[in-house]
């Protein structure tokens, strides 16, 4: 795609911010906050982290705590119990598998309960500093369709899609600029086209206004 390019350029001087906006001081911590997060805000999992943090420093404390605790401590989130769960086991395989640490490595980490390559790809990148894939969420997903830049619908075929042809330096904050890009402009529904930055080289947008 020639407009690739530009396109990545205008995104980086757009967004210059690509951190993640969940607030973590461990990747340990930034991994739990990523669980918490699927299907809900982050914003939501930010007002109860610092309390499930206290309680719950790293994964001993977890892998020794009563489910029924972790439950109460994060029952405002969206399927608490499932989540709860798959982080109590998480931690007691961090003890007996990784010494108690979250590996820096993808295939090592998606071996974790309950993650699967998108969480792993954010505890890499915002965590360690490594880019070993592209995170794909709701964002990513949908404004990589309008753009072009994949046919597909399933998120691992679409982040190969994208690791082909997103240069591997910008694999870490590529996702970043769309995450952003899609809360401010182009939204699920009613995006904001005619402010958007990239709609001279957006097919969505070209077909929507013919």
């Amino acid at each position: 795609m020639k407009e690739l390019k530009k396109i990545l350029q205008i995104l980086e001087k757009e967004y210059p911010d690509t951190n993640t906006a969940l607030i973590f001081k461990t990747p340990f911590q930034l991994l739990i906050a990523t669980i918490l997060s699927a299907q809900t805000t982050d914003t939501q999992v930010n007002k109860i982290t610092p309390q499930l943090f206290k309680r719950f420093p790293g994964p001993k404390e977890f892998a020794n705590a009563k489910i029924e605790e972790i439950q109460q401590l994060i029952s405002s989130i969206n399927f608490y119990k499932n989540k709860a769960a798959n982080i109590k086991k998480l931690s007691e395989k961090l003890i007996n598998d990784f010494n108690g640490k979250v590996p820096d490595v993808i295939d090592n980490l998606v071996t974790l309960p309950g993650v699967a390559r998108k969480t792993a790809n954010v505890v890499l990148s915002q965590a360690f500093g490594k880019n070993q894939g592209i995170v794909v969420d709701t964002h990513v997903k949908r404004i990589s369709q309008r753009l072009g830049l994949t046919k597909n619908t399933d998120p691992a075929k679409i982040e190969k899609d994208l690791m082909n042809i997103i240069p591997k330096k910008k694999w870490g904050v590529f996702p970043f600029w769309l995450i952003q890009h899609g809360r401010k402009i182009c939204k699920a529904k009613n995006p904001l086209c005619n402010q958007c930055v990239l709609a001279r080289f957006c097919p969505y947008y070209k077909i929507k206004n013919n």
